[in-house]
């Protein structure tokens, strides 16, 4: 190599390496300022995923574990983390087994995850069977499961009438036509595999109400009633009156029963008025008919006695054209006014005389 070619050489890279310290400069300042941005970013992840990460220790040390990106999809979802948690908790500490998506299904679809948890549980607990879609179908459709359950383990009483009814009694007439005012009380439980569907507690208060005013109104006195009062409660119960609906009846006790009006005699009592205006209707037309005939019948006298007056007044001028005529004498005349004459007086004769 030459003098003059290793002089250009190294000026060359005297060139290339002079601008070094102005590029390395400007890389550690972009270098510094992304890793600013990432530390941000991560620090503000952080934050957001730090207040999933308790659940998700929690969760895993109960043995019921969520994975931290469910819980953060969650929130994105706009779901609860913490009630998903804290009732699949509650499930596995029970025995049952119900997963994160079981849950959060439940939860978007508008249901009350947590009274469904308690109510599993509580049917766990009583050897009932209900598994997690009937349970979560009866909580879609409107039913309180956890009620429902309760009701199943414990019975509840249902008092017929109800108090929402205004109605104190069911009144009910025997045969005699004596009125019962009955009360009885209802004793139901749930009936799990019926409770999607089945009638409500209006249904076994109305066939119960029906079942005893049907049985006292079957029953040949009041007095055979009052005597045996299980009867009612016998001859309803054994009607099945609980088929269709979502409750078992256990058993109906007739807690109260009175004596009321005598619905027979006050019917009686209001037959015989009504005969009573019925009759004097009746008579009332009759009266009017005979006096419309009796005013027909005085119209007609009337109108005869004016014919008869009217032939009277023919008389003198048929005697008249008689004369006339030569069909009359003079003396013809005088004999039938003669007569005439004594007629009258042998009539006047012949009438009573009038005491004064």
């Amino acid at each position: 190599m030459t003098t003059e070619h290793a002089a250009r050489h190294g000026f060359a890279l005297l060139a290339q390496s002079a601008p070094v310290p102005a590029l390395s400069g400007n890389f550690n300042i972009i270098f510094w300022v992304v890793l600013a941005i990432v530390g941000l970013i991560g620090f503000v992840m952080l934050i957001v995923i730090s207040q999933y990460i308790q659940l998700a220790v929690q969760a895993w040390l109960s043995g019921a574990p969520v994975s931290l990106l469910k819980l953060v999809m969650m929130r994105l979802r706009k779901v609860s983390p913490t009630e998903i948690v804290f009732n699949r908790i509650s499930a596995k500490k029970a025995g049952l087994e119900i997963d994160s998506d079981q849950l959060e299904s439940h939860f978007l679809a508008g249901g009350n995850i947590e009274r469904v948890v308690r109510a599993m549980i509580a049917a766990d607990k009583a050897k009932i069977d209900l598994p997690w879609d009937r349970a979560t179908a009866i909580d879609l459709a409107g039913r309180d499961i956890l009620d429902a359950v309760k009701t199943s383990v414990d019975p509840k009483v249902i008092d017929c009438p109800s108090v929402q009814s205004g109605r104190q009694t069911i009144d009910a007439v025997a045969k005699d036509g004596i009125q019962l005012k009955a009360r009885a009380r209802v004793t139901v439980r749930t009936n799990i595999a019926r409770l999607v569907g089945g009638a409500t507690e209006e249904t076994i208060i109305a066939r119960v109400g029906e079942g005893i005013i049907s049985t006292i109104g079957s029953a040949e006195d009041h007095k055979s009633v009052l005597e045996n009062p299980d009867k009612i409660s016998k001859t309803v119960l054994a009607k099945g009156l609980d088929s269709g609906t979502a409750f078992e009846i256990l058993s109906i006790d007739i807690a109260d029963i009175d004596v009321g009006e005598n619905i027979g005699a006050n019917l009686q009592t209001a037959q015989a008025e009504a005969d009573t205006k019925r009759f004097q209707a009746q008579a009332e037309q009759r009266r009017a008919l005979a006096v419309a005939l009796e005013a027909e019948h005085q119209a007609e006298a009337e109108k005869n006695r004016a014919l008869v007056v009217l032939a009277e007044a023919e008389i003198p001028k048929a005697i008249s054209e008689a004369l006339r005529s030569g069909n009359l004498g003079l003396m013809d005349y005088y004999k039938m006014q003669n007569i005439m004459a004594d007629t009258s007086m042998r009539s006047s004769l012949g009438k009573p005389e009038q005491q004064s």
